[in-house]
């Protein structure tokens, strides 16, 4: 007898090929037969341990989310509802060019206190890892659901260079080579960067070219947080789209957004110049969100001059009443390099976590808000909360536009990403939303993306990226990573209100053919380990 009969399915597979009524089989982790209803006809059916009656349910592959900041809440929290809520099977870590592997004991030091507004302190979790490899083994102890990892360009960067803005010596760059090489021969599927992020974004293009050759030559993408998602954002694109073709490496844009008013109803500018690169043979994918909002550090916003040397020097620069008078002006002025070139509308940030639980007044407001409550400047409010929680303010951005969002999900080479921060008080409601919110609002309610197409942008278009060969798809032999989910019903639950609600519809979730998610409650299964793609060098 097998593991599991799944019974009487409406099969979405993940190619983006029409829908077909089936009884799918599950046997030792893995699809062992898919009967279709055509060819069931007159025959008997298969029969297993478990029978589960799907009818009226989508059968897909479970959801890929190429963008996820679980570095750390992996660890953390066993029950990671938050993503295993929404059918997420498999998340991509390492973002944004910042992460704990590899590092070292000063690294990892400057890495934690730069990063905390993503994933807290850490405080609570035994760093008992170093290189990349080490953190994918203590993944591999037992997590919610899978994930995998990029080597981090700016972890990199600070273990090797330091914080400091200037370019590496030739030994340097030999010695980086060799750490992305040796994190993409431990199981990384490639390369991040956050080049609006300090320490990361001090690398000049043919530092990041020579690092990327390394990726290709592994087999692996490059997945950058470019310079500018604001003014010049288009030149950003174009940029990483010119540093893939001289290094040879595939491209994977993170949250591809066109955001703040001087990007309003450009998306299309945007799409040209993807579709140009992609008819000159480049191989680039891109990932999103299906929200308007942003999301990151307070500190991030900060110039990057403000930022070299690493969070102590910041704290020291904001405590320096000159050096923070020209901090302002170049925020609310000039624009920041770190606030992608727009000078910054307080109304638009809005503190949505705190380190330090007496600051937690703060949340939920902007920082105008937070700014007339005191009757001061926003300046003066956010110096104050930068400097007395450590740098550990995370933020949402109302910055971006629903026209962009739609047109930019519906390229053939789109793909979804949560970009969940799970820290914070109020966080961005993405980080519990994303799945069940492109199925039910652009999916179900506004026909944005049909069922099999956008199931197809979660599943089987991740998995081709990632270059997971049995995964992705509702397939024979393919591991039983699958989600069940209710196409009346599926919504999402958070809102920016209420961030954490769960979603509707989605009552079961497999991984490796074991339940996560049964009649939509969360179950004690540790299924997920760290994917390692074994690399090809050459």
């Amino acid at each position: 007898m097998e593991d599991l009969v799944i019974r009487d399915a409406d099969v979405v597979d993940g190619t983006g090929a029409d829908s077909y009524r089936a009884d799918v089989v599950v046997d030792g982790g893995r699809i062992v037969s898919i009967v279709k209803e055509a060819a069931a006809a007159g025959c008997q059916r298969p029969k297993a341990v478990r029978e589960l009656d799907a009818e009226g349910l989508v059968l897909s592959p479970g959801f890929i989310d190429m963008h996820a900041h679980s570095d750390l809440a992996l660890l953390r929290d066993p029950d990671h509802s938050a993503k295993a809520a929404q059918g997420v099977t498999l998340e991509v870590l390492g973002q944004d060019g910042l992460s704990y592997a590899p590092v070292d004991d000063r690294t990892l030091d400057g890495v934690r206190r730069s990063i905390a507004g993503w994933n807290g302190s850490g405080d609570d979790i035994d760093f008992d890892w170093r290189s990349v490899g080490e953190y994918l083994d203590r993944l591999d102890r037992g997590i919610a659901v899978n994930a995998a990892y990029l080597v981090p360009q700016g972890t990199v960067r600070a273990l090797v260079v330091g914080w400091d803005d200037r370019e590496a010596t030739p030994a340097e760059l030999d010695r980086m080579r060799r750490l992305v090489a040796e994190g993409l021969e431990q199981g990384a599927v490639g390369m991040s960067s956050g080049l609006t992020y300090p320490p990361g974004m001090y690398a000049r293009n043919a530092e990041l070219t020579e690092l990327c050759r390394v990726v290709a030559a592994y087999g692996g993408y490059y997945c950058p947080h470019h310079r500018s998602y604001g003014a010049g954002a288009l030149e950003a694109y174009a940029e990483m789209v010119e540093l893939s073709r001289q290094a040879g490496c595939p491209l994977h844009l993170a949250h591809a957004t066109m955001n703040f008013g001087v990007n309003e109803d450009r998306a299309p500018e945007l799409l040209a110049l993807l579709d140009d690169a992609l008819a000159s043979g480049a191989d680039v994918t891109l990932d999103t969100y299906p929200y308007t909002a942003g999301c990151t550090t307070l500190a991030a916003l900060l110039p990057s001059w403000a930022s070299e040397g690493g969070p102590r020097e910041i704290l020291r620069r904001l405590t320096d009443d000159g050096t923070a008078e020209r901090i302002r002006r170049d925020l609310e002025t000039v624009g920041s390099d770190g606030c992608h070139g727009v000078p910054v509308d307080w109304d638009t940030i809005e503190i949505s976590g705190v380190g330090a639980p007496g600051l937690g007044e703060y949340v939920g407001r902007t920082v105008r808000e937070s700014a007339a409550l005191r009757g001061e400047a926003p300046w003066t409010t956010v110096r104050r909360l930068l400097v007395e929680d450590r740098l550990a303010p995370a933020i949402l951005q109302h910055v971006g536009h629903e026209e962009n969002v739609r047109a930019i999900m519906r390229h053939r080479v789109h793909t979804g990403g949560s970009d969940g921060i799970l820290q914070g008080a109020k966080p961005h409601p993405r980080a519990y939303g994303t799945f069940p919110r492109y199925l039910g609002l652009y999916v179900r309610e506004l026909g944005v993306l049909s069922l099999e197409e956008c199931v197809a942008r979660l599943t089987g278009r991740p998995a081709a990226r990632l270059r997971l060969p049995d995964r992705g798809l509702v397939r024979e032999g393919h591991r039983a990573d699958l989600v069940l989910f209710d196409p009346r019903t599926v919504a999402a639950g958070s809102t920016y209100d209420a961030p954490r609600t769960p979603p509707a519809g989605i009552p079961y979730v497999l991984i490796d053919g074991r339940f996560v998610v049964e009649d939509g409650r969360r179950t004690d299964v540790l299924a997920g380990r760290a994917v390692r793609r074994s690399p090809v060098a050459g």
